[in-house]
């Protein structure tokens, strides 16, 4: 298998391994390999969280992001508001939260306001294994980008700050632009 070699700076010689940016030459757009980029980073940042949450805490991405939007609520939120906030089908996040009740992790509760609706809560169980997973994914996050000097991980994050702001006023769809 051929490796690639895109160049970003006089220190960017390694290949690349086998990964979404390979597919960009140096006849590119600079703006397509930037994007090619941040997709080959993303999909190496979660796929290292994925495998480290199933190896660790036997559970899913999608299991720790429903447990996360209910410890951001602790008055618990309704299946449909769990819905819209991780951008998932009403059946997915049924399916999700039918799995983590019957492991005493989340519990449903009568809607205060809504006699046909019920709200999601972490319960005590919920909110320790919780509290775990988040110390143990945000120490992963961090050994993860180490490879940045803090100055250089702020600079980043202050570039990528501008660039969201222009998808936000300049996109089509400002909704999904979060």
């Amino acid at each position: 298998m051929a490796s690639s070699m895109l160049r970003v700076s006089r220190n960017d010689t390694a290949p690349a391994r086998a990964d979404l940016e390979t597919r960009a030459s140096d006849e590119h757009h600079q703006a397509l390999k930037l994007w090619l980029r941040l997709l080959a980073c993303t999909t190496r940042l979660e796929s290292e969280v994925r495998t480290r949450l199933r190896t660790e805490f036997d559970t899913t991405l999608p299991r720790f992001d429903l447990m996360a939007q209910l410890e951001r609520s602790p008055a618990g939120l309704t299946m449909s508001e769990l819905s819209r906030r991780l951008m998932v089908t009403g059946g997915n996040v049924t399916g999700i939260t039918d799995m983590l009740e019957a492991e005493g992790l989340v519990a449903r509760v009568d809607h205060p306001t809504d006699r046909r609706a019920y709200t999601v809560k972490l319960t005590a169980a919920g909110r320790r294994l919780f509290a775990r997973m988040a110390l143990a994914h945000e120490s992963w996050i961090v050994g993860l980008l180490s490879g940045l000097e803090p100055g250089e991980q702020e600079q980043v994050y202050r570039l990528l700050a501008r660039l969201k702001q222009h998808l936000q006023t300049t996109g089509s769809s400002k909704e999904g632009a979060r």
